[in-house]
């Protein structure tokens, strides 16, 4: 029975070839048709948007995802190849590769080229044939590569047997000791033709790490002596001081265990500090700054270049400001020295005669404000120095090193705040990824858009930024538009961005996530 798309199609030919005079035209054209009309007929014609024709079971749509009978195809043969198939492991193996091959085409030829989505792992994943499921719905939905959380909550994805850090296994159960759950899913995704990635927090070490003993003089802490759990509403925040020795001994272990599982490359996320609530989501005194534990502290006063400098900045951090006493206390503590300095502090030139030195009480402000600004950099270059740490051993292997940062996170705010975070990713170096989180949500993609132009402003050229957006494919969700929508209103920054990552897996596959956390582990 010819269906009436055939019909259409022959009628079409029909009209066409009576339309054409010249021969040869007229001949390509029949040409043309006849094959046309031939692939209708074997049913092997592919709707795509990419170019040439695909073999039926490789069909692509927009952004790279395959078809609902190309990603039907494959998951049946995976239920069967499971139940011990050997025919249908073979398909399936041979299905994954052709798959693998139809995804890097595509992306090649298709913007973004790289469109990456983010993933956590569970102990249920060790369950025969789930991770393999896991990463076909990642290819299937067009992502070329993958972002897999390493580090978070105070646990970290090695395997309980091979775990030398200080941070307890994702995976504990009985029997999984040796069963590395992240080198399986690096290996599951280069099978499929995805690069993977190790997404790892990096400031914020977790709650178990901040109820250890021995590590109470790491975490960060305000003038008060108060960790970052009195500010923050998930318990599960502790942040470190970026200046201990030891918080840099205990990540610097997990990245070279990390590392030596081979991933393409490695992301940073929470390099920063707590954001407070209310009025506390902006930092103007020193008090709250989070320098006051004993590294900290002691690394500010090394800035000190003189006496007198670092008088006043033991003043200032102990008290929040300084007083004209104060300045005229430290001129005679220390006659033999000129101004008060510390690094990057160029002092004002001495009064020339007839002009009077200017007194204790009209020095005050401009030092009193000097120490604040001094104060809020020590804070920032305290995150550089950490993260600087956290890349060498990963760019050394010559891997992807990347950090995940708030567009607005690094802002002034009045005269003297800051938002607390403190997060100077316009510092970051260039030798990074940038990665965005562009989250905002307004009901459209202005918000979103204005986030990564803000970003692109400040990235000198040659960084490479990829923007992180939430959301789910076809639909709004949480007040932010479809993912389509965002892609379209971003794909106006290319060709300078040519990378997008989604957030998150999760989101598009909540039936999914629902099983693999709450499966019952055998």
């Amino acid at each position: 029975m010819i269906s009436l798309a055939t019909r259409f199609i022959v009628r079409s030919y029909v009209v066409f070839a009576v339309m054409s005079n010249h021969r040869l035209r007229f001949a390509r054209s029949c040409f043309a048709w006849q094959r046309l009309l031939a692939t209708v007929l074997t049913g092997s014609l592919v709707s795509t948007n990419f170019g040439s024709p695909l073999p039926a079971k490789a069909q692509t749509t927009a952004y790279c995802q395959l078809t609902a009978a190309a990603t039907q195809e494959k998951e049946t043969l995976r239920q069967s190849a499971l139940q011990g198939n050997t025919e249908a492991q073979n398909r399936y193996r041979a299905l994954i590769n052709q798959h693998a091959q139809i995804l890097r085409d595509c992306r090649n030829r298709t913007w973004p080229q790289t469109q990456a989505v983010w993933l956590r792992l569970y102990p249920c994943d060790l369950q025969p044939g789930i991770l393999d499921k896991v990463m076909d719905r990642v290819v299937n939905r067009g992502y070329n590569q993958v972002y897999i959380e390493v580090f978070y909550d105070g646990q970290v994805l090695l395997p309980t047997a091979a775990n030398p850090t200080v941070w307890p296994s994702v995976v504990r159960t009985p029997g999984s000791e040796r069963t590395d759950l992240l080198a399986q899913a690096i290996q599951k995704g280069r099978d499929r033709g995805l690069k993977v990635y190790a997404w790892m927090f990096m400031m914020n070490f977790g709650y178990s790490y901040g109820q250890r003993p021995d590590r109470q003089s790491v975490l960060a802490r305000n003038s008060k002596g108060d960790t970052s759990l009195y500010v923050v509403d998930n318990a599960s925040q502790v942040f470190i001081d970026p200046y201990n020795l030891q918080a840099k001994r205990d990540y610097y272990q997990l990245i070279l265990e990390v590392v030596r599982r081979r991933p393409d490359g490695v992301l940073f996320d929470y390099v920063r500090y707590p954001r407070g609530s209310g009025a506390g989501s902006v930092v103007n005194r020193v008090q709250d700054l989070w320098i006051h534990s004993e590294a900290a502290q002691q690394a500010l006063h090394r800035r000190a270049l003189n006496y007198k400098g670092l008088n006043l900045i033991q003043r200032f951090l102990s008290k929040g400001y300084i007083t004209a006493g104060d300045i005229e206390l430290i001129d005679q503590l220390y006659p033999q020295e000129g101004e008060p300095l510390w690094q990057g502090r160029t002092p004002p030139p001495a009064p020339q005669p007839p002009n009077k030195p200017l007194t204790a009480a009209q020095r005050q402000p401009q030092l009193q404000w000097e120490l604040w600004q001094l104060s809020v950099a020590h804070a920032i270059q305290g995150i550089i120095d950490f993260l600087a740490v956290a890349a060498w051993p990963v760019q050394r292997q010559g891997m992807k090193a990347g950090a995940v940062f708030f567009p607005d996170a690094n802002q002034a705010i009045g005269r003297q705040g800051y938002d607390s975070r403190l997060q100077p990713w316009d510092r970051f170096p260039t030798t990074l990824e940038w990665h965005p989180m562009s989250y905002a949500a307004c009901n459209n993609t202005s918000c979103i858009a204005a986030l990564v132009q803000r970003v692109l402003q400040y990235a000198p050229p040659g960084t490479q930024v990829i923007p992180a957006i939430a959301g789910v494919w076809g639909k709004p969700i949480s007040n932010r538009p479809s993912l389509e929508a965002q892609m379209q209103a971003l794909r106006a920054y290319a060709p300078r961005l040519q990378g997008v990552s989604h957030f998150a897996l999760s989101w598009q596959e909540p039936q999914l996530e629902s099983e693999r956390k709450s499966c019952r582990v055998r």
